[in-house]
């Protein structure tokens, strides 16, 4: 799974770097209620940048966009509470298993047309410890990310969520999305049995496409874990409150790791 990941870049900066249109400066607050940039220790319910492509005219080509969207996957048809936002209940939608996201009730729509990018410096996972191991934490956190510097794009899901009825408004949806998980291979595996799906650059096109059905083949196969670094980082993560440079500094006492 994915439950927490870096972010450093602006969504202007994004949008240049990969020839994107910036949408994000067009958020309304029915959109992304705040977006905090850089932020070491991204939490589901946060405001993250996301990558799509749409149309701007029915019968023009399709172009990237950056979008802001909540972080946990609103289905459409998700109920709304008294105050008009969708009702909190249920499992946060915060992953979406890639075995999966063409058949679950909760995703098959995203996965039809609704595709997306989430850019990321690294993500944290934690590896269940021994309980004979004599160590302070159950769960040892880790950080993984790309050696060259660059961010990640991994796989993800969008949906457009509105109220109906009296509660609808005039306003922009609620964009939100899901991260798009993987078997984890190797020395990844280790850490746990999961991760998130990342998309080559070869690959973002087809993935982004809104008019064809999703690439299962882009789902099935291997993910590519050449030049991702991993490092055991301190526990400091472990509180979403605590958000710096420092919580993705190593443990000094442990080295890091190049998948190759």
């Amino acid at each position: 799974m994915c439950g927490r990941f870096v972010v450093t870049t602006e969504p202007a900066v994004l949008a240049k770097k990969i020839n994107a249109i910036d949408e994000a400066v067009w958020a309304t607050k029915g959109t992304a209620r705040s977006l905090q940039v850089p932020n070491y220790n991204v939490a589901p319910t946060a405001t993250i940048a996301t990558v799509v492509s749409r149309h701007s005219e029915p019968d023009d080509r399709p172009s990237r966009r950056v979008r802001l969207m909540r972080w946990g996957l609103i289905p459409p048809w998700a109920k709304a509470g008294p105050d008009g936002a969708p009702e909190a209940t249920g499992l946060m939608l915060i992953n979406a298993r890639a075995d999966k996201i063409a058949t679950s009730p909760a995703f098959r729509s995203s996965a039809k047309s609704k595709r997306c990018l989430i850019p990321m410096d690294g993500y944290y996972e934690w590896r269940v410890n021994d309980a004979d191991a004599g160590e302070k934490s159950r769960k040892t956190p880790f950080f993984m990310y790309r050696d060259d510097g660059k961010s990640l794009f991994v796989a993800g899901l969008w949906a457009a969520w509105k109220p109906g009825g009296n509660l609808r408004e005039a306003g922009a949806p609620l964009l939100s999305c899901t991260i798009v998980t993987t078997d984890a291979p190797g020395a990844l595996g280790e850490i746990h049995d999961r991760m998130p799906l990342v998309m080559p650059e070869s690959d973002w096109d087809r993935w982004l496409d809104p008019d064809v059905p999703v690439d299962e083949r882009l789902l099935s196969r291997p993910p590519d874990v050449h030049g991702i670094r991993m490092r055991q980082v301190s526990t400091r993560v472990n509180n979403v409150r605590n958000n710096g440079p420092e919580l993705i500094e190593p443990v000094r006492s442990q080295p890091e790791q190049t998948l190759l």
